[in-house]
């Protein structure tokens, strides 16, 4: 009995120090883990605002947002006759308002996950300069099919969507035929409505945000 005892001892003791190793290794990186995802940020955001030097975050309801866009998407999607691979299930999750070195608005940077991607979903950040045009295009989180879905990181894909004056996007196995379609990425219909669904989302909320105030 003593033995059991002293070999459930032994056992709680090793535990106890490699939960408190683990413990202190995690606070150890915690600071630089942080810095990483800032600066993971930070290059995204300059890439789909280029000219920004600072950014303010926006008051906005995501609530309330996010059910204004979707009911915008169907609706546009009905007058369009459009039938999307996947039923739309993009969320805006932040908001920021994008500013050059003498604090003018630049446009809007916002982030948005799409629950339609092959392999779940997938996350983004999408530029809308004042005008209501996408400036760019930078994902922070895709997990699609190497060779395939993961295309849609390509800049020969995500040029499309930028600099036009449109406010919705759609996509289309083919040629496209007119600036507010997109050609899909070949074998990749779903990679490639979860995205475009994606940059909807955001057109839609820049453009419904138009003049609001920012904090």
């Amino acid at each position: 009995m003593s033995r059991i005892i002293k070999d459930i001892f032994i056992l709680f003791a090793i535990t106890l120090v490699a939960g408190l190793a683990l413990g202190a290794v995690y606070n150890l990186t915690s600071n630089a883990r942080s810095e990483q995802e800032k600066k993971t940020l930070n290059e995204a955001y300059e890439n789909v605002m280029p000219g920004v030097q600072s950014t303010e975050k926006v008051k906005v309801d995501l609530k309330q947002m996010n059910e204004h866009i979707a009911k915008e998407v169907v609706a546009k999607e009905k007058d369009l006759e459009y039938k999307p691979y996947n039923e739309f299930k993009a969320t805006i999750t932040d908001v920021l308002i994008a500013k050059d070195e003498n604090k003018k608005d630049l446009g809007y940077i916002i982030t948005v996950t799409d629950e339609e991607a092959y392999n779940g979903s997938l996350t983004m950040t999408v530029g809308v300069d004042m005008n209501g045009s996408v400036k760019g295009i930078s994902f922070l989180d895709i997990n699609e099919t190497p060779g395939l879905g993961m295309k849609a990181k390509d800049e020969e894909f995500l040029k499309q969507y930028y600099g036009k004056d449109v406010d919705f996007f759609t996509y289309v196995k083919e040629k496209a035929e007119d600036k507010s379609q997109v050609d899909a990425i070949s074998s990749a219909t779903i990679t490639s409505n979860a995205v475009t669904h994606g940059v909807d989302a955001c057109l839609i909320c820049a453009n419904h945000l138009g003049g609001d105030d920012h904090e």
